[in-house]
């Protein structure tokens, strides 16, 4: 899995551009919560998808930045949680246990 490191608001307005083209995955992970490893390393183990860009946010660096994510996509925040971007918008969201690599695909109707 190659993993691109949202780190600012250029790059997350630029995410939404992308995703006119190509849908864009956001995790938003917390380096101290089990339950967020165990569903990177999920992610990681799964097949590649390179339809797709898998972005990979620090919520413990960047909480700004995810709390702008939560307001532009009008999605509560949790942690570990999946975004799925296209078009602009968050068309599917998942957290904790439900973050599935499988229904990632499915949803963005890229299977």
């Amino acid at each position: 899995m190659t993993w691109i490191d949202l780190t600012n608001e250029q790059q997350l307005e630029d995410l939404k551009v992308k995703s006119k083209n190509t849908p864009q995955v956001i995790f938003k992970h917390s380096t101290r919560c089990s339950i967020s490893t165990m569903a990177k390393n999920r992610l990681d183990r799964s097949a590649h998808f390179s339809e797709m860009d898998f972005n990979y946010l620090d919520l413990l660096k960047y909480r700004n930045l995810s709390s702008k994510i939560e307001n532009d996509f009008k999605v509560r925040h949790e942690s570990p949680q999946i975004l799925l971007v296209k078009d602009g918008i968050c068309i599917y969201d998942e957290s904790h246990s439900g973050i599935d690599m499988g229904e990632i695909i499915e949803q963005s109707g890229k299977n």
